[in-house]
């Protein structure tokens, strides 16, 4: 069984000895997530502009595993304000309303004060 190992090309994958997603045979481990753009390494202020780009970024990871967002199996969240759940919401219901994966969700510290919800999943190759 080969390991296949994702980059999404971010400075913080090489700092913290880490990838985007790991594949597994047909498991896709896609690591936490967060709001960064990875292109600009820029985060928005605002916690739902940075779910949108937290999905966006695990759709590209999927991607790039052979995978899309239909197999995703599980999604752990992790916010940093128990008051953000209601915004997050409808984003959470665009991208996984009919896929309806496992999930938790955690209220937390994040490593950087910027950064409001980090988002990771779990998918199964059909």
């Amino acid at each position: 069984m080969t390991r296949q190992l994702i980059s999404s090309g971010s400075a913080f994958e090489k700092e913290m000895a880490y990838s985007r997603a790991v594949v597994q045979g047909d498991w896709i481990f896609v690591a936490g997530t967060t709001g960064y753009n990875y292109e600009t390494m820029r985060i928005a202020e605002d916690i739902v502009t940075q779910a949108v780009q937290c999905f966006e970024n695990i759709r590209l990871a999927l991607q790039k595993a052979g995978a899309e967002l239909a197999d995703v199996v599980q999604v752990r969240y992790y916010l940093t304000r128990a008051e953000d759940v209601a915004a997050c919401g409808p984003i959470m219901q665009q991208y996984f309303g009919e896929i309806r994966p496992a999930a938790s969700m955690l209220i937390v510290g994040l490593i950087d004060p910027k950064m409001k919800i980090e988002i990771e999943v779990t998918a199964l190759r059909p």
